[in-house]
């Protein structure tokens, strides 16, 4: 029986191909809303961040997020984006 492929994405943040299991989705929603979504289910367009705050950081700082989004991200998101990462990495 061959092997299951296992599906890559690729961190917006450091830009390494990791399994998809292990990186978090930020996902904007069909209103426009940005958030993280832990469990991978939610509608919407979706972009991969390693689950620490560097990664996060990087793609903050090179707009990847916005890039990925095709929109422009208000501070109070990314900074709502970083609360939610962090209550994350502690569980």
């Amino acid at each position: 029986m061959p092997e299951k492929r296992i599906p890559l994405r690729k961190c917006t943040g450091c830009g390494d191909m990791k399994p998809k299991k292990e990186l978090v989705r930020v996902v904007k929603g069909p209103e426009g809303d940005i958030s993280l979504d832990i469990t991978g289910k939610k509608a919407g367009r979706g972009a991969y961040v390693c689950p620490c705050l560097d990664c996060l950081t990087a793609a903050r700082k090179a707009r990847r997020l916005e890039k990925a989004f095709s929109c422009r991200i208000p501070e109070a998101v990314y900074t709502q984006l970083e609360e939610e990462l962090q209550t994350y990495e502690q569980a």
